[in-house]
This record gives C-alpha cells, sequence and structure tokens, in this order.
C-alpha cells in the first residue's frame, strides 16, 4: 500500500465519515445475529457511538460452529498442501498491511489508544503474525522415533478441529492474530469471539480473509457479550480447543465450560502483576527509571504484562521515584486521534471507575501518591485518567496484589536481593518480570529464581513472534506466538507399522 500519498491524514475528520459494519462473518458472509438484536459500539475518545454491532448467542456460536466444521470436515482447508495454505496466509497478510490506515483507525476508535502507535504497532504486529505462521507451515516436520527392526513408528501432527478463540479488548488484531496465526496454519478451522468493547477490527480481518481467498467457514467472527456469545463457544460440544486471552477471573470459567461440556482443551493466557526490579549495582537509573514509566504508562496501562510493581533497591530509590513521578508529564492523556498523543482513553466507563477505585484504595491504604490519581478531559465525554505513581508501597497493599489493568505503578523499596526475589514472587501471578542489574551473576541468578513465563535483563518489553509470551500460577497455561504454539492447536498422532521377517 502507498502511505506516502497521504502522509498526514486527518484522522478526526476520517473518523466522522466512518461508517462501520457490525454485522457477524459466518461461512464467508456478512449476516445479522439470529435474533435482530445489536448493541451499541461506543468509542471511548468521545463517549458516542460508531454503530450497531451484531449482539451474537448461541444460534449464532451454532451456525459458525457448524460451518467451521463442515470445512474443516470437506477440507476446503485441512486438506489444502501447507505449501497452498502458507500463500493464501501470506496474501491475508499483504491485505492487512494494504489495509494499515483503515484498520489503525477502527481500533483506535473501539479502544481508544493513540493512532500512532495503532499504526506502528498494532497493524504491522498483526500481519506479522500472520505472515510468520505462513512462512512456518511448511518447515514443520513429523518424527520417526526409534523402534526395533520389525517396526515403524511414524509421529506426525494434525490440525485439532475447530478453534474457539476469544480475546481481549487491550489489543484487540494482536490477540487475535496470536490465535488465528498459528490455530489457521496448522490447518484448523477458526470462530472467534471479540470483546464487545472492541469488536471492529476483527470484523474487518474475517472480511480480509475472505478476500485473501481463505475459504468460507475457515475463519468466522461472532460478535457479543461474554455471557452469550463468549460462553456458548466455550460449553460448544463441537468445538475442539478454546484458545482464550483476558481476566484470570474469566479464565476459570473456561475451565469450568470445558469440564462441563466435552473436556475441551483450554489455553488460558491470564492477567499479570509484573515485577520491576531495580538493583543498586545499575548504574544507569534514569535508563531504568525512563523504561518503566514507557512500559508502565503504554497503551494507557492496559497490558497484562504491564510492570506495575517496581522494586527499587532502597539506595537508590529517591533518585529513582523522582525520575519516575517527572516522566509521567511526558504520558498525560490527550487526544488519541493526533498523531503526537502519547496516551489515549480508557475502554470504557466501567474500566474508568476501577481504575479510580484503585487511586482511592491504594491513597486509603497508606501509599503516597506522587503524581496523578485524577481524571481529566472530563468535557470530552471520553474515559482518561492521569499517569499515576505511588511510593511507600507495600506487597500486601491492594494495588500491589490486583491488576488494575489501567496506568498506576507502585513502588515498593528493598534492601536485600533475598528480600527483592522474595516481594517479586510472592504474588499470585506470574506473567513478566525484569531484572536491572551491571553484576552478570546476580542478573542470571535472580532470573532463575523469578516465577515468570518472561524475564527481562537491562530493559522491558522488547519482543518478537519467536518467543513464546505465556505466564506461571494464575497468568494461565497458554503459551502464545513461538512455533510452541503449533503445540495447542494440533494434535500428535503415531501410526506404528509392523514390519514383518522375510
Amino acid at each position: 500500500m502507498n502511505t506516502t500519498a497521504h502522509a498526514h491524514p486527518d484522522w478526526t475528520e476520517r473518523a466522522a465519515a466512518l461508517r462501520i459494519d457490525g454485522r457477524c462473518v459466518i461461512d464467508g458472509q456478512r449476516l445479522p445475529s439470529a435474533s435482530g438484536q445489536t448493541f451499541s459500539c461506543l468509542s471511548p475518545i468521545n463517549g458516542r457511538s460508531l454503530g450497531e454491532v451484531a449482539r451474537g448467542a448461541q444460534a449464532d456460536v451454532d451456525a459458525a460452529v457448524a460451518s467451521a466444521r463442515t470445512a474443516f470436515n470437506d477440507g476446503r482447508w485441512a486438506g489444502k498442501p501447507p505449501a497452498v495454505r502458507k500463500r493464501l496466509l501470506m496474501r491475508f497478510a499483504d491485505k492487512i498491511l494494504a489495509a494499515r490506515e483503515e484498520l489503525a483507525l477502527l481500533e483506535t476508535l473501539d479502544m481508544g489508544k493513540p493512532i500512532q502507535y495503532s499504526l506502528a504497532v498494532d497493524v504491522p504486529s498483526t500481519a506479522r503474525c500472520i505472515a510468520w505462521y505462513a512462512e512456518a507451515v511448511d518447515k514443520i516436520y513429523g518424527e520417526v522415533a526409534p523402534t526395533g527392526a520389525h517396526a515403524l513408528a511414524l509421529i506426525t501432527r494434525e490440525p485439532m478441529g475447530v478453534i474457539g478463540a476469544i480475546v481481549p479488548w487491550n489489543y484487540p488484531m494482536i490477540m487475535a492474530a496470536w490465535k488465528l496465526g498459528p490455530a489457521l496454519a496448522a490447518g484448523n478451522s477458526v470462530v472467534l469471539k471479540p470483546s464487545e468493547k472492541s469488536p471492529l477490527t476483527a470484523l474487518r480481518l474475517a472480511d480480509l480473509a475472505v478476500e485473501a481467498g481463505i475459504p468460507p467457514g475457515v475463519f468466522n467472527v461472532v460478535p457479543g457479550y461474554g455471557a452469550e456469545a463468549g460462553e456458548a463457544l466455550a460449553l460448544h460440544m463441537d468445538v475442539d480447543a478454546i484458545g482464550f486471552t483476558g481476566s484470570t477471573r474469566t479464565g476459570r470459567r473456561m475451565l469450568d465450560y470445558a469440564g462441563r461440556s466435552n473436556l475441551k482443551r483450554v489455553y488460558n493466557e491470564l492477567g499479570g502483576k509484573s515485577a520491576f526490579v531495580v538493583f543498586d549495582d545499575f548504574a544507569d537509573v534514569e535508563r531504568a527509571a525512563k523504561t518503566v514509566a514507557g512500559a508502565m504508562f503504554f497503551n494507557q496501562g492496559e497490558s497484562c504484562n504491564a510492570p506495575s510493581r517496581v522494586l527499587v533497591h532502597d539506595s537508590i530509590a529517591d533518585d529513582f521515584v523522582a525520575i519516575v513521578a517527572a516522566q509521567a508529564a511526558h504520558h498525560q492523556p490527550a487526544d488519541p486521534l493526533q498523531m503526537a498523543t502519547e496516551m489515549g482513553a480508557l475502554v470504557d466507563d466501567t474500566q474508568l471507575k476501577t481504575v479510580m477505585g484503585y487511586i482511592e484504595a491504594g491513597q486509603a491504604e497508606g501509599a503516597r501518591l506522587l503524581a496523578g490519581g485524577q481524571r481529566v478531559m472530563n468535557d470530552s465525554g471520553g474515559y482518561y485518567v492521569q499517569p499515576t505513581v505511588f511510593d511507600g508501597v507495600s506487597n500486601g497493599m491492594k494495588i500491589a496484589r490486583e491488576e488494575i489493568f489501567g496506568p498506576v505503578m507502585g513502588i515498593i523499596r528493598f534492601k536485600t536481593e533475598a528480600e527483592a526475589v522474595q516481594l517479586a514472587n510472592n504474588s499470585s501471578y506470574g506473567l513478566q518480570a525484569s531484572v536491572w542489574s551491571d553484576n552478570i551473576n546476580r542478573a542470571h541468578r535472580v532470573a532463575r529464581a523469578l516465577r515468570a513465563g518472561t524475564v527481562h535483563v537491562n530493559q522491558y518489553d522488547e519482543d518478537d513472534i519467536t518467543v513464546p509470551f505465556g505466564g506461571y500460577k494464575q497468568s494461565g497455561n497458554g503459551r502464545d506466538k513461538s512455533l510452541h504454539a503449533f503445540d495447542k492447536y494440533s494434535e500428535l498422532k503415531t501410526t506404528w507399522i509392523r514390519i514383518d521377517a522375510a
């Protein structure tokens, strides 16, 4: 796509002219919900409706699953040679890049993130994910087991069948791609249920998949509420696996739904309360402080891996805290449709109230509010909260124990390495962590001791599709990204062949 022709689009003007199609995508067609019901899709930027979206429920999920099962059984996708699936998925990735500006605008309007990041991060990452799995699909080999001379044992991967993907509202496109990429590449059919808070890009992705030549029924999207469409999908007797990203509370329900239905596989990628540990032997305190501020306030703090528990050695804490508090001024909320904006709106009024409740709890429990803590831009009609920094936090406080999903950072001071490790691991979550030390022995020692799926050393959130993403403990059991994601969406089959002696 040639993006130079309109290098500086007026995003506000484009938003005003936008007309959305909120209908389901089932069997390659746009369809209203079976009930005819819709819900209003509200933009967190100003609280206004972007349009009506189909309120999918049991009947729509049944239709989507039936379409996906038919597509799987007749081999229109699963039966294609890997090279063919690769070519069509690469075309799908190209379609995503070609629709870069349209998808970015939908993402920003739908969930409130700054347009500069929708353009530079979300759309390219989505396309990169689909393309990477496309490239991988014809490079996954089977195995031959080391049996005796009278047997040949083949170990092959086969697609599972119908995958239900349920994704959150904070990174709608990226989270969808993390499920779609490996699931489709492996030969499965997919029914995607996006969050009712941000359904628009998922629906558009399904259109682009059809345009790319992916057969009807292979990728279906049913928007709707979690208690209706989401529950129906997770309980469905003809769904073989659920790939879920969301809260730990809902992740528990996914496991319950599997037990109540067909014992489908459930892969949960859940919440986090990531520890960012800075030791006194790390020389560049300013870099560590600026890094944690940027990572914490990115995406309005609405990231499961946000470094919301910042553990700092007592001897450097005063300097560190002063820098972090000053950095908050560089991440103030502004209009997400302006290219210079660094921080946008929280996703809706419910999330706004949740975040403000945690800020009130932090103050009530005795933490020192150093920056932010206020709702701003009230006249806009949107949901904006200042980047907020608390010092004097203890690990027992509510703001240190629970996932906030907003721009709220708590700073905890420690004196020894052992104390830092104990504090960092004293959490029900284990998604990510970070260690900052110029002592290579300490960096390795602490990284090994931390119970987290990803441990960053002297950086935070550097990332690539080539490495797995997921956590320990109540952060879930799923691993998105990398070749390991194929394990979630394929079955291992052993074919044992007896060889008789001559």
